[in-house]
């Protein structure tokens, strides 16, 4: 399944300046909601459309998540930047945000969710321990159901600058369960640079019964990898992935479980950060 294109309609836009920048127009679909995180340079994310995560930390992260434009701003030109900070002591700060916006993706239909996003240009080398992420959650965490049962869909991830993204599906229940926690379902693919690209996943409720439903994950339009109902082999857990209101996250993580903490080596500032052009959710 890799390397597919979803249609010639779906092909990402390519440019690679941070010059305002809306989200495609895609024959045959309609953009239903769209952050593209217009302001003032140095202000922060548009509050009636994000809430800004503070002090958590999981997965034996190091950072904290603070609110401070040092570590989440805007551009100035239409775009967002997360970046992470260590401080004279050694203690890393960084940004976390989650839409107030939620959407159901939809029966009988496809539902696409997208962003288009860059990463800073410190080396590889420089880069242990950082990892961002865009990715999706259940709604129903934000009213007491646990993780993995709330469902997540991580549309993108990279770690410790590693040019290989990966899309993971979190399901069920930890340890192992429908998802196989806690690695989840995941595919990766190859990223050539850590300039501008599309991440995007797809789902696709047109089939007659659920084990049918798919969700697929695409860079740049390319289709990398595929999750169906059948394989997640439960009608209610599935109903968690592709049938109950999920939320969008954005987020720039240091340290934890699965890249490992930061080093000697690892630098802070724009050369590590994560910069987002939109966020866009559209309906076929």
């Amino acid at each position: 399944m890799y390397a597919k294109l979803l249609t010639a309609a779906l092909v990402a836009a390519t440019a690679t300046t941070v010059s305002a920048e809306s989200a495609p127009g895609y024959s045959g679909w309609n953009n239903v909601w769209t952050e593209t995180f217009n302001g003032a340079a140095g202000s922060s994310v548009n509050s009636g459309n994000w809430n800004i995560i503070t002090g958590l930390k999981v997965n034996n992260e190091v950072q904290t998540y603070t609110t401070s434009n040092q570590n989440l701003q805007l551009s100035g030109g239409a775009t967002l930047q997360i970046v992470p900070r260590k401080d004279s002591s050694g203690a890393w700060t960084s940004a976390r945000i989650e839409s107030k916006y939620t959407f159901t993706p939809t029966a009988g239909a496809r539902t696409l969710a997208e962003a288009k996003i860059r990463f800073g240009d410190n080396a590889i080398a420089n880069k242990q321990g950082i990892w961002p992420a865009f990715w999706l959650l259940g709604n129903s965490v934000r009213n007491g159901v646990a993780w993995p049962a709330c469902g997540e869909i991580d549309v993108m991830e990279t770690v410790n600058g590693i040019l290989t993204g990966h899309g993971t599906l979190h399901c069920d229940v930890y340890p192992n369960g429908a998802c196989g926690e806690p690695n989840g379902i995941g595919g990766p693919v190859n990223l050539s640079d850590q300039g501008w690209h599309t991440w995007r996943a797809v789902w696709d409720r047109r089939a007659s019964s659920w084990s049918g439903e798919t969700i697929t994950w695409y860079l740049d339009g390319n289709q990398f990898f595929q999750v169906s109902g059948a394989r997640v082999g439960s009608q209610s857990v599935w109903n968690t992935l592709a049938g109950s209101p999920v939320y969008f996250i954005l987020n720039v993580a240091v340290g934890g479980n699965w890249p490992g903490p930061p080093n000697s080596a690892t630098l802070d500032g724009y050369g590590s950060m994560m910069e987002v052009a939109y966020v866009a959710q559209y309906v076929a």
